[in-house]
C-alpha cells in the first residue's frame, strides 16, 4: 500500500487549481494508485491528488461499491439542486455540513491509460464528481456554501482540534452557481 498523508485545510495546495495531465505514463498509474490506497484507508468517498500534495487534475472515488478514477474531468451539471445534502471533506477531518450541489453530473475525461471515458451520477455520486473537481480549480466544499452555513463552518474549523490557523480567505466557485449568490 502507498498511503499518503492528506493535506488539511490551509494548505496553500488545496487553493491552487492543479494541471492537466499530459502524459499517461507509469508514474501517473501509481499517482492513482496511492490516491485509491489512501482514499480507500481514511476512508472516503473520493479523494484528489491536491489533497495529498500533488497538483495534477486527478481524483478517485469509491461510491456506492463502485471504486474508479478519473483524470482530467470535465463536467456537466443538471440544473436541479440538492440544498440539503450533507457533505464531508478528508482534508477537514470529522466535519460535514448541508452543502448545494447538482442533482445530476457527467464527468468525461480519462483513465489512467489515457482512454477516454464518460461517467454518470446522480445524488452522491453526483455530488463527489463535483466536490472532486472542485478540489482540482483550488475550490473548497466550504464555497459553495450560503453565508451563514459558511460562518458556521468556519467556525467548527477553528474549533477543530486539527485546526491551529487562522481564519483563511473564502474562495468563489469558477462554476455555473445557477443564477445563485454564494
Amino acid at each position: 500500500m502507498a498511503i499518503q498523508p492528506i493535506r488539511l485545510f490551509g494548505d496553500p495546495v488545496l487553493r491552487t487549481p492543479a494541471e492537466p495531465v499530459v502524459d499517461f505514463d507509469k508514474e501517473l498509474r501509481k499517482l492513482v494508485k496511492d490516491l485509491t490506497d489512501t482514499m480507500m484507508d481514511a476512508p472516503g468517498a473520493g479523494l484528489a491528488a491536491p489533497q495529498i500534495g500533488v497538483g495534477l487534475r486527478v481524483f478517485t472515488y469509491y461510491v456506492d461499491e463502485q471504486l474508479g478514477h478519473l483524470i482530467n474531468p470535465d463536467l456537466d451539471l443538471s440544473d436541479e439542486l440538492d440544498e440539503e445534502g450533507e457533505e464531508g471533506c478528508l482534508s477537514f477531518p470529522g466535519l460535514a455540513f448541508p452543502t448545494p450541489r447538482a442533482i445530476r453530473a457527467v464527468a468525461k475525461g480519462f483513465d489512467m491509460h489515457g482512454e477516454p471515458i464518460t461517467l454518470e451520477g446522480t445524488d452522491l455520486m453526483a455530488r463527489c464528481f463535483q466536490h472532486e473537481t472542485d478540489h482540482l480549480d483550488g475550490v473548497l466544499f466550504i464555497d459553495r456554501m450560503d453565508a451563514k452555513q459558511r460562518k458556521l463552518a468556519m467556525k467548527a474549523v477553528r474549533e477543530a482540534e486539527w485546526s491551529g490557523l487562522s481564519a483563511p480567505a473564502v474562495k468563489l466557485s469558477p462554476h455555473a452557481t445557477h443564477g445563485r449568490a454564494l
